[in-house]
């Protein structure tokens, strides 16, 4: 698969997927967000992939929208952009039924921030950083980080973040559990491909199911989730993973799930 603002490559059903505009920090203009639109169709229907990773080319992960290919239009609608470029790419990551790790490698700011925490998992270098960098140019939080930054950090953590733009470290990140592991900068391709591979292996239904599970719980009453929760795990029940894993209980080995 060619794009002309990614790169995207299938090996051993592991997906990765890099934004691919270095030269201006893989800031999104309209042909990389409709690439990544694409892309994420793409994952979504090749039974072969079991994980994405979603990564930046260069120094940065992604430094948000492009303000200079904005700043050429004569007038811009800001909401129709959200709902044709950026909605769409958030909606496809937290409805794909597949885990999705950032490598984050570099900055994420604005837009690219809103990228991160869509992730289902990220682990970051040392050197990256996230900001929430939307009040520096007076806009407001979108791409989703309005929903996810006070799920992960709490309502007070978000409101500065968000109306103060300030910068967090990786390490800061960590803490806040905006990201789940911290690595040096050597050590990310490693990291993230040796968990990566983890999922790759694993019963990729099941892990799918639990994505659902964990966004529906958001916004649903304790009865609902044991509901939905029976609901998933008959589904769980009836797959051949579920088989596979009884089985290579029973013979005291380890299983091979197959994602079916």
């Amino acid at each position: 698969m060619t794009y002309e603002c990614l790169l995207y490559d299938v090996q051993d059903g592991i997906a990765t997927i890099t934004l691919n505009r270095p030269d201006v920090f893989n800031a999104f203009n309209d042909q990389q967000s409709y690439d990544l639109q694409d892309a994420l169709k793409q994952v979504s229907r090749d039974e072969n992939v079991r994980v994405v990773v979603l990564t930046g080319a260069g120094k940065a992960f992604c430094s948000g929208q492009d303000l200079k290919a904005i700043a050429s239009a004569s007038k811009r609608d800001l909401s129709e952009s959200l709902e044709k470029r950026y909605n769409p790419i958030i909606r496809a990551m937290r409805n794909l039924p597949k885990p999705i790790i950032c490598k984050l490698n570099g900055v994420a700011a604005g837009a690219g921030c809103s990228l991160a925490l869509a992730c289902d998992m990220v682990v970051a270098s040392t050197v990256a950083s996230m900001i929430e960098v939307f009040v520096n140019v007076g806009l407001v939080l979108d791409s989703g980080s309005s929903f996810f930054l006070p799920r992960v950090v709490g309502s007070l953590k978000a409101f500065e973040l968000s109306t103060l733009g300030s910068k967090v470290s990786a390490e800061e990140a960590l803490q806040l559990g905006m990201v789940n592991k911290v690595v040096a900068p050597e050590e990310l391709d490693d990291a993230v491909t040796e968990l990566a591979a983890r999922y790759a292996a694993g019963p990729t239904k099941a892990i799918g199911l639990m994505k659902k599970m964990l966004n529906k719980s958001f916004n649903s009453s304790l009865d609902e989730m044991l509901d939905y929760e029976a609901y998933c795990q008959k589904i769980a029940g009836n797959s051949e993973d579920y088989k596979e894993g009884v089985t290579a209980f029973n013979e005291k080995r380890k299983p091979q799930f197959k994602g079916a």
